[in-house]
């Protein structure tokens, strides 16, 4: 079993930076595959993010260059770190594991259905 929780996030006007934070236990180190996925009000979750064992990472095309994806498997968290924010950018923020073993997929990234674990969301808001 796997448990996710989530933390930081926040309130920043357009252009600023935040950071959100989750912290993983359980099959922490057989989680070879961690990302972000974001949901605004009335839309569809979409995928923001991942970062497999190896480090190797994906981002979609929306927040490419801006937003950054990292993991400290010592101190057993995940991380994005947002930067030049936009009001589109404003939703709940989702911390996901696939199931231990399994790599990111590389050909067709974050997809929703291969992550079986997630945490319960941090709220990010941007205003204009």
């Amino acid at each position: 079993q796997i448990q996710l929780r989530e933390s930081g996030g926040g309130s920043t006007p357009a252009g600023g930076s935040l950071r959100v934070t989750c912290s993983a236990s359980g099959y922490i180190y057989e989680t070879y595959c961690i990302g972000w996925f974001r949901q605004a009000p009335g839309k569809a979750r979409e995928g923001v993010a991942d970062i497999d064992t190896d480090g190797t990472t994906h981002y979609t095309d929306a927040v490419k260059g801006r937003f950054t994806i990292s993991r400290d498997n010592a101190k057993h968290t995940l991380e994005l770190q947002m930067n030049s924010l936009e009001p589109e950018d404003t939703a709940v923020y989702y911390c996901a594991s696939k199931n231990p073993g399994s790599w990111c997929n590389t050909v067709n990234p974050l997809q929703e259905r291969e992550y079986k674990y997630w945490g319960k969301g941090t709220q990010v808001t941007v205003s204009s």
